[in-house]
């Protein structure tokens, strides 16, 4: 079981990355567009101060939560530029200062449930661990468009194995994104940590493989690399497929990226 305040620990952690790029920015550079089409560094944040300030009221107050899920929807893009709207309308400055506090709400509220307790979420109750996974996924993820609008290179960190972990969890959204089913066949996750320790999952025997990177795994399911410009290797039909398909979100699944849309700056 994922241990709860570890991963808090990890997740505050990689927030305080981000947030070391955030702090240097001007207000042009709130205003830089990043990768994903139409999103500046500024959307990016509301974004994330959005998602904070859910998994904050799911785990402290989870009867507000319910109520605020209730009002939402069925048009998914119309819910998110609802949510951010309220974030967008305030200055860098300010925005800064409000996601630092949804953060910091959220992971006080998930360290006070108890480990063998569920808060709600959008489909399913979700126990605290994971949800605080997921909200690594997210940091991660826009963070990451972040770093690509600045042309920073990112450091990772053993802190990744959250993400790993969650995406096999999640194996299944990028094909219900698609409307095609998921495999039934077991999968044979072989990947390599930052600090050059293994990580291993499914059946030894499996005939669909994963292997590589496991930084390049997580820029996969994130949708923020193609395929092409990572140094994964599957073997077996299915594996192959869950290469063009993975993603560690639910809902659709976005332009993502282009192949060799980054060469230049990983050159530098």
């Amino acid at each position: 079981m994922t241990d709860l305040h570890q991963v808090l620990a990890d997740l505050t952690a990689e927030t305080e990355v981000l947030d070391g790029l955030l702090s240097g920015l001007d207000e042009a550079g709130w205003k830089t567009p990043t990768p994903a089409p139409g999103w500046t560094i500024h959307h990016q944040i509301a974004h994330l101060s959005h998602i904070f300030d859910m998994a904050g009221l799911s785990a402290g107050d989870p009867e507000a939560f319910t109520a605020m899920t209730a009002r939402l929807s069925e048009d998914f893009k119309a819910n998110i530029e609802a949510a951010m709207k309220p974030y967008l309308a305030q200055g860098p400055g300010e925005l800064l200062a409000t996601w630092r506090g949804k953060v910091a709400a959220s992971v006080a509220n998930l360290a006070a449930v108890p480990p063998d307790q569920t808060v709600p979420w959008l489909v399913r109750p979700l126990p605290p661990a994971i949800l605080a996974c997921a909200g690594i996924m997210e940091t991660l993820g826009h963070g990451q468009d972040v770093f690509d609008a600045l042309g920073v290179r990112r450091e990772w960190t053993d802190r990744i194995v959250h993400l790993v972990g969650f995406a096999v969890l999640v194996q299944d959204f990028g094909y219900e994104a698609r409307g095609l089913n998921p495999p039934t066949a077991p999968f044979r996750y072989e990947l390599t940590l930052p600090s050059g320790t293994p990580w291993e999952f499914g059946p030894e025997d499996a005939e669909n493989r994963i292997s590589g990177p496991a930084s390049d795994f997580c820029l996969l399911v994130l949708r923020r690399r193609h395929r092409d410009d990572l140094a994964l290797t599957a073997t077996g039909a299915a594996a192959n497929l869950h290469l063009d398909v993975a993603q560690a979100y639910r809902g659709p699944a976005g332009e993502g990226r282009k192949p060799g849309q980054f060469a230049a700056a990983a050159k530098s």
